[in-house]
Formats: C-alpha cells, sequence, structure tokens
C-alpha cells in the first residue's frame, strides 16, 4: 500500500514538474544549444532561412573571434567595466545599509529613496545622466566651469582619455563604471540591510562593554558576519555585470573606449549580420566568465 502511494506520488510530482521543466527545455536549454552549434557555422542572417539544423562545421568563427583587431582591448575593457562596478556597487550599498541601520526619523523614505536608481526604468536612467553630463547644457559642466574652475566643459560619455590631478583617466569608461555602481548599489543595499536586521545584538553588545570603537565593532564584529552575503552578492553581480549591455550601449553605444563585449556581440549581430561570429562570440564570453566565476569561488571556498 505504501509503496503504490509513493509511486502514485511520484508521478504527482512529476505531473507538476513538466510544464515547467518544457518552459525551461525550450527558452532556456534549446538557445543555448543552438547558440553552440551556430558559433561553429559560417552562418550570415540572409543565409538562415535556408540553413538546416546542423550545417558544416568549422573553428574560423573562433579564429577570427580571437583574431579580430580590438577583441583583447574589449575583454579588458570588459573586466575592468564589470570588476570597478561590482566593487562600487557593493560598496555603496554596504555603506548605505549602515547608514539606515539604526532607526532615525525619516528612516522608511530614505530606505525608498535609496531604491530610486534601481526601479527606475533603464531608458529613463541613461537620459537623466546623458542631460546631466551634457558638455552644453548639463549641470555638472555649469557647477564644474563655475565653481571648481574647470577651464572647459567636459564631455564625460565622448571622451576617450581626460586627466584628473594630472593622472591619465579613461573619462567615459570612469563615465559608464560610476553609472553602474550608482545603478545597482540598491541590489546590494537590500541583501546586506535584510542581513543587518537579522545580526543578534549581544555581540556587539559585548564588544561595546569592553571598550571597542565603532570601527573596532564594524571590522571585528559585523563584518565577519556579512562576508557569506558579500561573497554571493559579488558573484551574483559580477555575472549579471560582465554580460551588461543595455547600460553601456544606451549611455555611449560602445563608443570612446567603453565597448564590452556584449556591445562587440550586437554590433557582430547587426552591423555585419554574422550569427557565426556573434555565436562564437558570445561563447567566449560565457566561457570567459565561467572561468573568473570559478576563480572567484576557489578563492572563496580557499578563505
Amino acid at each position: 500500500m505504501s509503496g503504490s502511494r509513493q509511486r502514485g506520488e511520484a508521478r504527482t510530482g512529476w505531473a507538476l514538474l513538466t510544464p515547467t521543466l518544457l518552459i525551461v527545455l525550450v527558452v532556456v536549454v534549446a538557445p543555448i544549444l543552438w547558440t553552440i552549434l551556430l558559433a561553429f557555422q559560417r552562418v550570415r542572417v540572409i543565409d538562415l532561412r535556408r540553413r538546416g539544423l546542423i550545417g558544416e562545421f568549422t573553428f574560423q568563427n573562433i579564429e577570427r573571434v580571437f583574431g579580430s583587431p580590438g577583441f583583447w582591448d574589449t575583454l579588458w575593457t570588459t573586466v575592468a567595466y564589470t570588476v570597478f562596478g561590482v566593487a562600487i556597487s557593493v560598496g555603496l550599498g554596504l555603506a548605505a545599509a549602515l547608514a539606515v541601520r539604526r532607526p532615525f526619523r525619516g528612516r522608511t523614505f530614505v530606505r525608498a529613496s535609496f531604491l530610486l536608481p534601481y526601479i527606475a526604468p533603464v531608458v529613463g536612467a541613461t537620459f537623466v545622466w546623458q542631460t546631466m553630463l551634457n558638455p552644453e547644457y548639463g549641470v555638472l559642466n555649469a557647477w564644474g566651469t563655475r565653481f571648481l574652475g574647470w577651464d572647459r566643459p567636459v564631455d564625460f560619455l565622448n571622451e576617450v582619455s581626460g586627466s584628473l590631478f594630472g593622472i591619465p583617466v579613461p573619462t567615459a569608461l570612469v563615465t559608464v563604471i560610476l553609472f553602474e555602481g550608482w545603478r545597482y548599489f540598491p541590489f546590494a543595499f537590500l541583501f546586506l540591510l535584510a542581513r543587518m536586521q537579522a545580526l543578534p545584538s549581544d555581540l556587539e553588545e559585548a564588544a561595546l562593554v569592553d571598550g571597542a570603537t565603532p570601527t573596532q565593532r564594524f571590522r571585528h564584529v559585523v563584518l565577519p558576519q556579512l562576508l557569506p552575503v558579500i561573497a554571493v552578492l559579488t558573484v551574483l553581480r559580477f555575472v549579471l555585470t560582465f554580460t551588461k549591455f543595455d547600460d553601456v550601449y544606451l549611455l555611449t553605444g560602445g563608443g570612446s573606449g567603453t565597448e564590452v563585449v556584449s556591445v562587440r556581440v550586437y554590433d557582430f549581430l547587426t552591423s555585419r549580420g554574422d550569427i557565426g561570429a556573434a555565436s562564437a562570440e558570445a561563447l567566449v564570453l560565457a566561457i570567459a566568465l565561467a572561468v573568473f566565476v570559478g576563480i572567484y569561488l576557489r578563492l572563496v571556498r580557499r578563505s
């Protein structure tokens, strides 16, 4: 009796899981497999309808990806954009969570305000930044030339390089990195604030009784308990930022030294109509991302 009941429950479970499995296979697995197949075929948009699912396989697309001009520069730009963008977003999220950790008047309003960059439509957010940074009528250049002594307006989104205190700075790339950190720090803020609310107060009270300063309490009591959440946040944000397309494309179109790999894939697909090369570029992007995440997880596991 128990055996038949277990088999019935198993059949019911599979019946409930089947729709979800089918959706995952059709929406996720099938496109990934097709992208891998296309990466090893010479396929253009104009030939797509006449080609079958499996054609003549070749490694020329992979060779073209690594041998094409600007590939390594684009890859390093993507790494820099990802690493610094993630560091800024997690750092700002941690600072924001610490700022509103204790009760104060208007804390609910401040918490809600912190979420605005994340919930705002990306088109609206990029338009505000483009307007704010415009060299002709942007408010930042107006303040800089009037109060900060700038000798000329700065075209933040179109200057390949500039100088800050005599140090060469990739202006456009730094701008899109700052936008990335500003837009996605609420993501880290929510995770870290939720973890802080669950921290036991006994350890902090004991440290306070022992005479620990606020900096010492944060470094030796609070931060060690936040490190697992920070590690998870770093992995999530790294994966999402490494494949980011819309923010960079809407701000600069990938120009002025801000071309990341996802924008390059889009360029191969739309400007050149080369589906095979675009698929190969996407495959290389996925492999590079897997390598970086694997290295990070190994370092975290060791520590």
